[in-house]
Parts: structure tokens; sequence; C-alpha cells
């Protein structure tokens, strides 16, 4: 897949050099869950029917976070994360679209015409609740007229589950109550983050569970605190490995931290991480987090998570 970084206006060379025929699915995609998979899906078979390159057109950093609207707290997909996933989908262009204020403030007839029209958008593909241009005045079905009748469009209908409409923000409100099992359903695959690992305060290893600390590659949507069962992946091991993460903020030893951290103990692993890229995976949530009287009765309720953890990971 090849990624392209524009903004808005295209020079007169992007012009020239990237306005080839094409089928775009257009739309931020945060979460790539599946009702942005039909969206996408939709794009790359219309494609390769019509035999021209699929293209995904998405925008960063996410308006939202941009504009400071709503209760916007990070990523369910970041960047690298995106990409990686519209890779396997089978897209064979990445246009990412630098999303600041000034382009906030672009007119939906503008949009079209400076941006989609010179990149030769046969047709674009997008959800049902598109919106674009300022103030979100742009819909799905001007597309066309605003393109002079030379881009064609396809509506994707919502995608329901169980009669609901998968949505980012479900998914969010999701993990954030610890409800792994919706997320890992809507999303179509398991919750991903990945970070490098870090040197800690090695309170694990005295405690006899030695864990790698994370400080994660993306600004991800924090999930609730507390403990769960993950598969997890290091750079220098292809293996996935069973282990407990904890996201939290170690009331237990009165830290102070105002972040939480992430904290993965590999099960039956047993070497140095430092430095290496891990990816985890979450399955199931655990517990919440607690506040130990004792660093006993934080080891007892350790060895009942790992216990709990082998029983998850096992089925």
């Amino acid at each position: 897949m090849k990624i392209i970084s524009i903004s808005y206006p295209l020079t007169p060379e992007q012009k020239m050099e990237l306005g080839i025929p094409q089928v775009a699915a257009i739309g931020q995609f945060d979460g790539l869950h599946l009702g942005h998979a039909s969206v996408i899906s939709t794009a790359v078979n219309l494609a390769r029917k019509e035999g021209i390159p699929s293209a995904v057109i998405t925008f960063y950093p996410h308006p939202k976070d941009v504009m400071r609207k709503g209760n916007y707290e990070g990523y369910l997909t970041p960047q690298l994360d995106k990409q990686e996933r519209l890779a396997e989908m089978g897209v064979d262009i990445l246009y990412v679209v630098d999303f600041d204020e000034d382009f906030s403030r672009v007119s939906p007839e503008d949009f079209v015409k400076e941006m989609l029209v010179p990149l030769k958008i046969q047709t674009a593909v997008v959800g049902f609740d598109f919106r674009f241009g300022f103030k979100g005045a742009g819909r799905a079905d001007m597309l066309h007229e605003m393109s002079d009748g030379t881009i064609q469009v396809v509506i994707v209908p919502p995608f329901l589950m169980d009669g609901e409409k998968v949505g980012s923000s479900a998914i969010r409100a999701a993990l954030y109550s610890g409800r792994i099992e919706d997320v890992t359903r809507w999303l179509g695959r398991r919750y991903r983050i990945r970070g490098t690992v870090i040197h800690g305060k090695k309170r694990g290893r005295a405690l006899g569970f030695r864990t790698a600390n994370l400080e994660l590659e993306g600004h991800y949507v924090t999930p609730a605190l507390g403990v769960y069962a993950v598969w997890a992946r290091c750079s220098q091991n292809e293996k996935w490995l069973p282990g407990v993460m904890s996201v939290g903020l170690n009331p237990t030893f009165r830290d102070g931290i105002v972040n939480p951290s992430f904290e993965v103990h590999l099960l039956d692993f047993d070497g140095d991480l430092y430095g290496q890229t891990m990816i985890v995976d979450l399955v199931q949530y655990i517990r919440k987090e607690q506040k130990f009287e004792s660093v006993d009765e934080l080891i007892e309720a350790i060895s009942r998570d790992v216990a709990e953890t082998r029983e998850i990971l096992s089925r």
C-alpha cells in the first residue's frame, strides 16, 4: 500500500502526479470497526471490478482532537495501526490529509473541487452519516453535484449487529467500562495497543511477577483501569505469548501517578525485553484496580489473576 500525505490545497505538481482514476473510501475511520470495514471493502471490491486502484482518504489528526470538540480522549486506532490494518484489507493507496484549523474552515464545494476532483476520484464510497466541509455542511448526496457529475457516489448503509448500529462511540464506551467482549465483537478483532518496553520501578520482580512496562507509541483510548487477560508479541519474537496486563495508578504503593501505567506480565517467560516493541491484544477484563493493605495481599491477588488468565486463554 502506498501512503501519501497531502494538504489543502493540492499543489499543481500533486494534481499532475496524483490525479489517476480511482475508487476512494472517504472518512475518519478511527477504529476501523466492522462498520468502517464495510465501507472500505465496498471500495476495494468496486475498484477491482473496475480495474483501477482502491484508495482511502482519511484525516490526521482527528478533527475532534484539533477542534477540541466533545469528550475526545485518544484514538481507537492510531495512525500506524490504521496503516497496517488498511494494507491488510487490500487498499492500494492511503491519502492522509493534514487536518488543521485552516482546513476545518474549507467549504464543502472547495474540498470537492480542489481536492477530490484533482485526484480524479471516479467513485466515492462513504458511510450513510458522512459529512464534510466547514461545520459538516456537506452531505454524501452532494458529492456528485459539487463535482459537476464527475464523481459517482456509493453510500453504504449502517452496519447492524443484533439490530444496533456499530459505531466508534459505543466501542469507546465499552472500553471505558471493561466490556471487552463487546469491543472485540464490534471491531471484528481484539483491541490492540503497542508500546516500547521501558525501565520501571522493578517492583514486579520483587513480587515474583516480572512485568514489562510499556510506553505507548500512540494516543490510545485508555480502557477501564484494572487487570486484563492478554496475548502479547514482542518485536524480536513473532510468537504470541499469554499474559496479564495491569492498567492503573498503582494505588497500593501510593506513587501519586496521574496517568495510568501499562504493565504486562508474560506467563512462563524469562528474558530481556527492554527497548523492544510489544503489541498487546486485550482478551478479557478480569477485575477492577484495587488498593491492597499489604504486599502479601497484592501477591495473592496477582496469583489469582494469573490462574484466571491461564483458564481464559486456554479456552
